[in-house]
């Protein structure tokens, strides 16, 4: 049986905005990041830029891994009150060129590696077979 998230307004996360107490709003969900802020790879300030409220935008378009996403769960305290909540939807961006995990059917996944591969046999065919 799953426990029910504690659920916060959103004046209440905007009070956790600096290094002290450190909040966050994603994908309607609320993280305390503040023992996050020495850890995080792209520094403390990236996330006190978004504490106190939501960073929902911020966090997809850098395109967070699997395992930062999985980290996440460790900092999630609760859900924003529905009233709160952004109605505004944020594609996930998990990969390289912005592509979803798993996306398969994204045909530049594959082309463009294949024609540089191609473009690179050319070149090197034609820089050996000028030697002759």
């Amino acid at each position: 049986m799953a426990s029910q998230q504690k659920v916060y307004r959103l004046e209440e996360v905007k009070a956790h905005n600096d290094s002290k107490s450190a909040w966050l709003i994603i994908h309607n969900q609320v993280y305390d990041v503040t023992k996050f802020l020495d850890e995080h790879p792209g520094g403390e300030e990236v996330l006190l830029e978004q504490a106190g409220a939501d960073g929902s935008e911020a966090f997809e378009d850098v395109g967070h891994s699997t395992d930062a996403r999985d980290l996440m769960k460790d900092y999630l305290i609760g859900d924003i009150h529905p009233d709160d909540r952004s109605g505004k939807s944020y594609k996930t961006n998990t990969g390289p060129l912005g592509r979803e995990q798993g996306s398969s059917s994204n045909w530049t996944g594959w082309l463009i590696p294949l024609g540089i591969a191609v473009l690179a046999a050319v070149a090197y065919r034609f820089l050996v077979a000028s030697k002759f």
